[in-house]
């Protein structure tokens, strides 16, 4: 079945890897999206005639509401992504990750279905050896962690949704992100050879950007079975810590080093290993492994090499 779809942030990294595949799909596809990172990565489709693009900010109602009348499923990527950028503008981050959320679910219509991508590293810290679960209490430790666990509540409370709780997301991208860790740590293997570890032991969840595409896309298809329900989506065999993520990349560049500073702390102090038994007790199978991920950047940052790929 055809879809109208509306994509706010969709030339962002997961929204250029998922509009296209969309498309592909059959469904109607609208993007919303400010172009704060000056990306043409939506480029390769404009030339598909269900696709429609929109450059405007997400926090503005006058502009939102009118792309809504027709959407029978809301994606809203748009959002301040990762710890460093928010704190380096706490207002944007609130106004664009929850305040933009609420106006949303204020506009939308019940019978519209909101498919949404929140973050795992709401589990904060975890307890050595347990799995991090749905269930589990959520502790967020950011600014960033704090206001997607807001926007997730409130699109639960809402109903007729589905939160997703994404790993740490890795891959190449049309808007590539060279900030996120594995594919921080691979660019920094491939150029410089070397990285510095803090808290090297601390471990946290992964997941294929393509992937993330795939789970979005099997519910949509099995909505009516998942609907309500939140899930968590990260590859169940890359519970890994920094130390094991470098040691997976220094098997492809065996010259990389890597080292545990003898001093100071991980700004970041999340250290959790999640479970996703649920989603894909779903059916939902994972394609794309960390090894794989790590072969792709390899061939990409042969290719690329600034430091405008990112979002600090």
């Amino acid at each position: 079945m055809s879809h109208n779809i509306l994509v706010t942030g969709g030339a962002g990294y997961l929204g250029s890897t998922m509009v296209p595949e969309l498309l592909g799909a059959g469904h109607k596809v609208t993007v919303l999206d400010n172009f704060m990172f000056g990306q043409n990565s939506l480029a390769h489709v404009c030339h598909h005639p269900d696709f429609r693009v929109v450059r405007g900010d997400i926090r503005v109602e006058a502009t939102v509401r009118p792309l809504m009348k027709n959407a029978d499923i809301i994606i809203p990527l748009a959002a301040l992504v990762g710890a460093p950028i928010c704190d380096a503008d706490q207002i944007a981050a609130e106004s664009t990750n929850r305040d933009a959320i609420l106006t949303l679910l204020r506009l939308a219509d019940k019978q519209q279905r909101i498919l949404t991508p929140i973050t795992n590293s709401g589990y904060g810290v975890g307890q050595e050896g347990k799995f991090c679960t749905e269930e589990t209490p959520l502790r967020p430790i950011t600014l960033y962690g704090r206001t997607k666990v807001e926007a997730e509540r409130a699109v639960l409370d809402r109903g007729n949704a589905i939160s997703f709780r994404l790993a740490t997301v890795f891959g190449m991208s049309p808007r590539m992100r060279i900030d996120l860790l594995v594919n921080d740590f691979t660019y920094r293997a491939f150029y410089d050879r070397f990285v510095v570890l803090f808290e090297s032991q601390f471990k946290r969840n992964y997941i294929h950007v393509r992937d993330v595409m795939r789970v979005f896309l099997h519910a949509i298809k099995n909505y009516d079975k998942m609907k309500g329900q939140i899930y968590n989506v990260g590859l169940s065999d890359a519970n890994v810590s920094k130390k094991e993520l470098c040691q997976a990349i220094q098997k492809h560049l065996p010259e990389f080093i890597f080292l545990d500073a003898p001093v100071g702390k991980d700004p970041d102090q999340r250290n959790y290993i999640v479970s996703n038994a649920k989603i894909e007790a779903t059916g939902f199978k994972q394609m794309y492994s960390l090894d794989f991920g790590i072969q792709e950047l390899i061939k990409g940052y042969t290719m690329i090499r600034n430091a405008r790929y990112g979002n600090v």
